[in-house]
C-alpha cells in the first residue's frame, strides 16, 4: 500500500495561519501520511485579479510549512495544463505516482458546488473526498456518498481576502500570517495599495 496523500488546493494567494492549522488538522482527522498543500495556478471558479505570480505564492507557502511535519508546498499543477481542473491533476498524479492513494480534501462550499465540477463523478470513483466544514455552508453527514467523508476541523475565521485588505490599507497582519511570510511580503512590496 503505498503513501496516503491529502490534496489540499488553493491559490494562498497569501497563505495563511487558517490554512496552516487546517492542513495540520486534515493530515491527522483523514488519517494521512501527508497533505500537499496543493498551489493552484488557476482556478477556474476564481478569476482574480490580485493574484500573485505562481512562484511568488509558493514560496510563501515554502516558507510557511518550514517547521511542519507532514505538510509538504506542492508546485505539481504548474506544468500541468490550465486551467487547473482537479480531474486533469488526478490523472497526473495517477500515472506519476501509481502507489499514491490520494484523497481530495475540500471545504463544505467547494462541496456544494461539487457537482458543477468537470467530471466530478470520475473524481469520486478515483479518489476518497474528504470535506471539512467551512462558514456558511452547512453539510449533512448522513446525505454524503459513500466514497465522501465529513470531517470536524475547527473553523478558523482568516481569510486571504481579508489579508490583502489589511496590507492594502496599512493595517498589522501580525496574528494571521506567519512572521517569516508578512516579512516576505514586506520585502516584496506585496498587496500594498
Amino acid at each position: 500500500m503505498g503513501r496516503k496523500i491529502g490534496l489540499f488546493g488553493g491559490t494562498y494567494n497569501p497563505v495563511h495561519f487558517g490554512h496552516v492549522r487546517l492542513a495540520r488538522q486534515l493530515l491527522r482527522l483523514a488519517g494521512l501520511d501527508e497533505v500537499w498543500m496543493m498551489v493552484s495556478p488557476q482556478n477556474p471558479f476564481k478569476v482574480n485579479h490580485e493574484l500573485l505570480p505562481d512562484s511568488q505564492r509558493l514560496e510563501m507557502v515554502q516558507i510557511a510549512l518550514r517547521r511542519e511535519k507532514g505538510i509538504i508546498a506542492s508546485d505539481y499543477e504548474f506544468r500541468l495544463p490550465k486551467p487547473s481542473y482537479t480531474w486533469n491533476t488526478l490523472q497526473a498524479l495517477e500515472s506519476d505516482m501509481p502507489d499514491g492513494e490520494f484523497t481530495l480534501l475540500i471545504g463544505g462550499d467547494n462541496w456544494t458546488s461539487f457537482p458543477n465540477w468537470y467530471h466530478h463523478d470520475d473524481i469520486m470513483k478515483m479518489c476518497r473526498v474528504v470535506v471539512y466544514p467551512r462558514k456558511g455552508a452547512s453539510i449533512n453527514a448522513s446525505q454524503l456518498p459513500q466514497n465522501v467523508r465529513l470531517v470536524d476541523t475547527r473553523l478558523i475565521n482568516i481569510s486571504s481576502t481579508e489579508v490583502r485588505r489589511r496590507i492594502a490599507s496599512g493595517e498589522s497582519i501580525r496574528g494571521l500570517v506567519p512572521k517569516a511570510v508578512a516579512d516576505y511580503i514586506t520585502e516584496h512590496g506585496l498587496y500594498a495599495g
